[in-house]
């Protein structure tokens, strides 16, 4: 029987559902990208796009997202045609509570992906890549050496500050200082060094429950407007702060997001976010460069390379750097009389 099992060439039924995906990650950051097994995705633009993604296909999401096939903690991206004229693609994000606004560690996967597979030719050591997201054009550059992207680079969309030096009453923290940026998506930004919680991995469930605690109070305390776009007036997650564990970088990072998920990676919206932050208490100059370390050590690097004004917000425009890797590829199976084949979650 051991010998056969190389040999294996069983099929499932025609009328089962397939889902294709290729699955990366971006500092331990999982990313699962939806390539073949959907309907085309209507719509002028990728909110329109998102949109009707949401209403007619959220099963999908589901399904590649929570278990059985994922886990609460599973990210997604799906790729679509262009929306601007001069774009290469587009693209938006799933995870276990819903659709994203942003992702910087989707896009440096998604970097690597099309460029490594040849989905998309471009010659030269620093290819650019300009990819619709939820919240803009997002402009990517791939490094390459020998032919292979080693790290990614993007400029992000302007990022601002919306609220500083905030206060709340928390149980088990007491009165918690905290600030509200955007990076392409909304955080309420705590100092866990002021709240003395210690930020790895050993007080992960801590970490979720009062991350989503933050998430909830700060929600129902202020109002958070995207200066555009409605669809993006929403506060998306957490972000702790503290000092970093090697002293050649800035800082660490731990973002809780969702429906509390853990960022493994230090969170490419969340930096940019941050990067508008230290700027405004005037910590991060034009061209200054920060390396901030994940929960797991990983890191990602942020600079403000200049800025700009966002409606009513002065804003910076951050440039976010980090690496990725190939993981899997993988088929999924939707059997229709699995009663479970929408997927289930535990949080």
């Amino acid at each position: 029987m051991y010998k056969k099992l190389k040999d294996l060439n069983w099929r499932p039924p025609s009328h089962w559902n397939r889902v294709s995906v290729m699955d990366m990650h971006t500092g331990g950051e999982p990313l699962r990208i939806l390539m073949d097994g959907y309907p085309k995705v209507p719509g002028k633009t990728i909110l329109e796009k998102r949109k009707f993604f949401r209403d007619h296909h959220d099963h999908i999401r589901k399904g590649a997202m929570w278990e059985p096939r994922g886990h609460a903690d599973m990210y997604g991206a799906v790729i679509t045609e262009p929306c601007s004229a001069n774009s290469d693609f587009g693209t938006f994000f799933l995870h276990n509570e819903g659709y994203s606004t942003m992702c910087g560690h989707a896009i440096i996967a998604l970097t690597k992906f099309v460029l490594d597979t040849k989905l998309i030719r471009k010659k030269g050591d620093q290819p650019q890549l300009k990819i619709d997201a939820p919240p803009g054009q997002i402009i990517a550059t791939g490094f390459r050496e020998n032919g292979v992207v080693k790290s990614v680079s993007f400029k992000n969309v302007p990022s601002f500050v919306l609220y500083q030096d905030q206060y709340i009453q928390i149980p088990g923290l007491g009165r918690v200082q905290y600030d509200v940026a955007f990076g392409g998506a909304f955080y309420a930004i705590v100092d866990a060094d002021k709240c003395g919680l210690p930020l790895n991995y050993s007080n992960y469930s801590k970490l979720i429950e009062l991350g989503m605690q933050i998430k909830r109070s700060v929600r129902n305390k202020q109002k958070i407007t995207h200066p555009f776009e409605p669809d993006l007036s929403f506060l998306y997650g957490t972000i702790f702060t503290g000092k970093s564990y090697l002293a050649s970088r800035h800082s660490r990072n731990v973002c809780i997001f969702a429906n509390g998920e853990v960022d493994r990676s230090a969170t490419g919206s969340g930096v940019s976010a941050r990067a508008a932050l230290h700027h405004a208490r005037g910590d991060l100059k034009i061209g200054e460069k920060i390396v901030i370390e994940s929960i797991l050590g990983t890191t990602m690097e942020v600079e403000v390379s200049g800025l700009t004004t966002f409606g009513p917000h002065q804003a910076v425009l951050p440039v976010v750097g980090g690496t990725a890797s190939f993981t899997g590829r993988s088929t999924f199976w939707f059997d229709p009389e699995d009663p479970l084949k929408d997927g289930f979650i535990f949080r």
